[in-house]
């Protein structure tokens, strides 16, 4: 029997575990934005994203933030992390579930579960961005309850017609 669960990271032993599974959520995005090749490198370029993987602890530090991991087996594979966002409002990130784990509905679990934890940590609506190529995350977002929504930053215009932004009071 397969048993998928969801929990926060233990950084302190599965840093290397996120770190892959952001690397492998980077590699997914370059094959869907091959329309928009610059796009990656201006969010995502590899030097500035080794940093960042580096900052997530800080960046989604508790209480007012978390970095969720789904297990399949007890094998990491997938994430999601959310931060605060302006008074009340947190962000939620780098959702990702590895090809291997699709179809045991662990995207869904990590996004109510970080929905459930954000309410729990405060947070009254919960904001994300994504692109219009992952079309199986934005079923996800809506299914979850998640409505179109104008953007929460100002978006390079040149990318304006590549983001779909989405927000859900929790």
């Amino acid at each position: 029997m397969t048993t998928l669960t969801v929990r926060p990271i233990d950084l302190s032993h599965e840093a290397p575990a996120l770190a892959k599974l952001c690397w492998d959520y980077r590699d997914l995005l370059m094959t869907r934005t091959v329309h928009v090749p610059d796009i990656m490198e201006r969010y995502y370029s590899q030097s500035d994203y080794a940093a960042l993987i580096e900052q997530l602890p800080d960046i989604h530090a508790r209480p007012k933030g978390d970095i969720l991991v789904a297990d399949l087996d007890g094998t990491p594979v997938g994430c999601a992390m959310y931060y605060l966002h302006g008074t009340g409002s947190c962000e939620i990130k780098r959702i990702f579930v590895d090809q291997s784990a699709r179809g045991y509905g662990a995207g869904e679990k990590l996004v109510r579960t970080a929905m459930t934890r954000a309410k729990s940590d405060g947070h009254d609506h919960m904001v994300l961005d994504t692109v219009h190529t992952l079309t199986e995350a934005i079923a996800l977002y809506q299914r979850v309850g998640f409505v179109p929504a104008k953007p929460f930053y100002e978006p390079d215009p040149a990318y304006i017609d590549t983001l779909r932004f989405f927000d859900i009071q929790l």
